[in-house]
């Protein structure tokens, strides 16, 4: 850990970490939104028997909808890559910080900090008010205790 945060700068950071993780959280949930469909598309196009007089192979397309279902799987993965790239570049943000991602769908992270010369968590997730909590190095949320146990 290269720089530390007090209590102050943890709390003055919320208000641009905050809009970040939930956006991190909801592109999360669009990536298992399009993973599923995407699942249940594959699932599709496996179930449709063939059509008669040769299989689907080169450019032959689903027998009901007579879109090519390789093309739709292609569009799939493009979103899915979009969406992933949303969240480097979240995921890199908050790196940027100083600031350690330790769950998307909670919106759990770690600031890093020095109390008495000594190395700790604040602990911090989506939808508190305020950094309240602190937990060791080793410990992790599990361990989390109230930052009045710090002064």
């Amino acid at each position: 850990m290269a720089s530390f945060y007090d209590i102050d700068a943890a709390n003055d950071r919320l208000s641009e970490l905050g809009p970040v993780l939930a956006l991190l959280r909801d592109q999360r949930d669009e990536l298992v939104r399009l993973r599923d469909q995407a699942l249940e598309h594959q699932a599709r196009v496996e179930a449709e028997p063939e059509p008669s007089g040769g299989g689907r192979g080169a450019g032959g397309g689903s027998a009901s909808t007579g879109d090519d279902p390789g093309e739709e799987m292609r569009l799939f993965r493009l979103r899915m890559q979009g969406v992933v790239d949303q969240m480097q570049a979240a995921v890199a943000q908050i790196d940027g910080w100083g600031v350690t991602l330790r769950d998307i769908p909670s919106g759990l992270v770690d600031f890093p900090a020095l109390v008495n010369g000594r190395q700790v968590w604040l602990c911090w997730r989506l939808g508190e008010d305020r950094v309240d909590w602190w937990h060791e190095l080793t410990t992790g949320v599990a361990g989390r205790r109230p930052i009045i146990e710090l002064e």
